[in-house]
């Protein structure tokens, strides 16, 4: 009977090591397994360009994925089947410039309008600042590129960028569109011949006498 009892008890704890192993080895196989992306949401044109910047630099490919619109992953589809190379490839440095700076560059003058966003991020290579597109997409804000390329993209206004530029050539004096001529000579009562700013016609000054 004792013998008996000791052989139940050793198959008893062969069946629990062996429980034991086949849980531990289904964990593993668990862990093995690529688990879903987490689902993203940005808040703001602003908020969806650090997560793309930091989706860049950990090669995160699926949070890149997310936070480009449907247009802008179609155009890297697109620029995959033409330049022979994967999709995520395509993708790596999100599309545009500012992201290829190691660290995050500053950011300004964000602007949204209904469902369209737009942000400028300075381009520390070229050393001049980006306006990026952004569309409000599924409930998140994503970038735009596709749909800028595809001229479906409205804008939400000039960047302070574009103003200043603007300002800048309105500043500038404009040139005539008509080939200015210098003065005649003037001596004594002789007029003097004048060209207005507008090109029009001559006008005749008269020249004051010399008081004696």
């Amino acid at each position: 009977m004792k013998h008996k009892n000791k052989l139940i008890s050793a198959f008893l704890l062969l069946t629990f090591a062996f429980l034991g192993l086949s849980c531990q080895k289904q964990q593993a196989e668990l862990g093995n397994v690529a688990q879903p992306a987490q689902t993203v949401k940005a808040q703001s044109p602003t908020e969806a360009y650090k997560m793309l910047f930091a989706a860049c630099k950990a090669k995160d490919a699926a949070t890149i994925r997310q936070l480009m619109s449907k247009a802008s992953l179609g155009l890297a589809e697109f620029s995959a089947s033409q330049q022979k190379k994967s999709v995520d490839q395509i993708l790596e440095n999100g599309l545009v410039a500012p992201t290829i700076s190691p660290v995050l560059t500053e950011i300004r003058d964000e602007r949204v309008k209904d469902n369209f966003g737009a942000i400028e991020v300075f381009n520390a290579k070229d050393n001049r600042w980006e306006d990026l597109p952004f569309v409000l997409e599924d409930g998140t804000w994503k970038l735009a590129v596709g749909d800028l390329f595809q001229d479906t993209f409205k804008s939400p206004g000039k960047s302070k960028g574009q103003l200043e530029k603007d300002a800048s050539n309105t500043a500038m004096p404009m040139p005539s569109n008509t080939a200015t001529k210098l003065p005649d000579a003037v001596d004594g009562n002789k007029s003097v011949k004048t060209i207005p700013s507008d090109g029009t016609k001559s006008v005749e000054v008269p020249k004051e006498k010399p008081q004696k």
